[in-house]
Formats: C-alpha cells, structure tokens, sequence
C-alpha cells in the first residue's frame, strides 16, 4: 500500500551505483528514511531535484523489516536553491537540517516541528541569519522536550528576582544560594532570560523582530552551544561553519 507524505529532504547519500538514500522530515510521519532506486542513473523518473531542504510530496511503501522505505514517487513542491548562492544562508540551513535530523527521533510525529522548521527554511531569504538560529533552536528545543528550566531556580524552586546562574549540567537556571551545586555555571544577564523566554513563547514572525543587542546575542550562543552538545551528547559537523567570517 502506498503511503503519501509531505516532507523536507535532510539528507541525501548516494548507494550503490545508481539509487539514493534519503531522510525526509515529513509532516505525517515525522522522520523517515527512504530508498529510491534507479534515480541517478534516471533523475527525470521523480518530479524533483532533490536539492537539500526542498519541500516535497512523497509517495512510499513502508518496510516491515526495515527502517528504510521504499520512495516510489518524489514531487517538488518548493525549492530552496536560492539558499546555496549565499554561504551565511548555507550554513544556516545546513545546521538547522541536522539538528533537525539529530534532535528527531524516527516517525516521530510532530506537526508544529515541521511547522517550524518549513517557517525556518522561508524566513532565510530575507530574516537575520543569526536570529532564525537561535529562534530555531530555543522553538525546537521547547517543543521536543529538551526546553532549559529558565522561569524559576532549577535546584530550590525560588523564584529568580535577581541574578542567576546558567548550569548546563543541572539543566537551567540557579539562584546564587545554589550556585555552587554546579560550579562550572556562569552568570547570565537578565535580558538574555528574558530574551529566550520571549523566543520561546511568541509566534515565529512577532519572535523576528525582537532586538538581539550584541551581549545577548553572544550569551545566546554560548548558552545553546554548550547546553546542546551536553545534552545531546554530540557536536554538530555544520556548526562550525555558522560563525566562520567571510
């Protein structure tokens, strides 16, 4: 039985002399990996290019035994190609698709991730490359159940009138009574609190226009960098190109 979807190409991988292995995000089924045979060898047999991040609707069998279906029918919906003429664009994108890919279990259903990454991928064009990165990864975080404990002192629960500490290991914020819980934490500002609870709760174009002044931007950074890679237990390969300078 055929099986219809509408997903984002994360990745592709050429296999064997003329097929490809392909993972889509996809709106009904959340994460797949796909087969489709013959392709390189016929692109005309798809309706679409294939290019990294276009959306598609795809047509597959699922496997019983495998975790990799069968794609029988590929069509291009929107294509994403403008983003590859820009290097800050490319980057962005390439990071945001395997994060996606990391964070994303498979068939993981989750429509609002979808949702999030496909207003990502259109924000490009024209938004701060920057603050789509961040409002991104504060919005996925949130919505995978990754999201840091910021409204109150992770460790006593009392509510964070004054400073705080950022403790990557405990997960959130601490009061300066718990401070010392976690001595690798580091001070935050208030405003870059502030900063991610507003991300994290506005609607994607309300959360663009947030000003991001430079401290906080450079805390927001820092904070996601670590917090991420601790609790994922992984360094992303595209992150290093996101900040190189041109």
């Amino acid at each position: 039985m055929v099986t219809k979807a509408e997903g984002i190409l994360l990745k592709r991988n050429n296999f064997r002399e003329t097929s490809l292995l392909v993972s889509f995000f996809t709106k009904e089924f959340g994460k797949i990996n796909g087969l489709i045979k013959g392709v390189r060898k016929d692109p005309k047999k798809i309706a679409s290019n294939l290019s990294i991040c276009s959306l598609n609707d795809i047509h597959f069998y699922r496997s019983r035994n495998s975790e990799i279906d069968l794609i029988s029918q590929c069509d291009l919906k929107k294509d994403y190609s403008f983003i590859a003429k820009d290097i800050r664009k490319l980057a962005l994108a390439s990071y945001v698709l395997e994060f996606t890919d990391t964070v994303m279990q498979l068939h993981d259903k989750n429509i609002k991730i979808f949702e999030l990454l496909v207003n990502c991928l259109n924000s490009i064009e024209t938004d701060d490359p920057e603050k789509i990165l961040y409002l991104f990864q504060i919005k996925t975080l949130t919505l995978s159940g990754f999201k840091p404990h910021l409204e109150t002192c992770i460790s006593c629960g009392k509510e964070l009138k004054q400073e705080a500490n950022f403790s990557i290991y405990l997960g959130g914020l601490v009061c300066q009574d718990c401070k010392t819980k976690d001595r690798n934490s580091a001070s935050v500002l208030k405003g870059t609190i502030n900063s991610i609870i507003f991300l994290e709760s506005s609607p994607w174009k309300k959360a663009l226009n947030l000003n991001l002044s430079k401290p906080i931007r450079q805390e927001l950074r820092g904070i996601l960098y670590n917090f991420l890679n601790f609790h994922l237990e992984k360094n992303l390969k595209s992150y290093r190109f996101l900040f190189q300078p041109i």
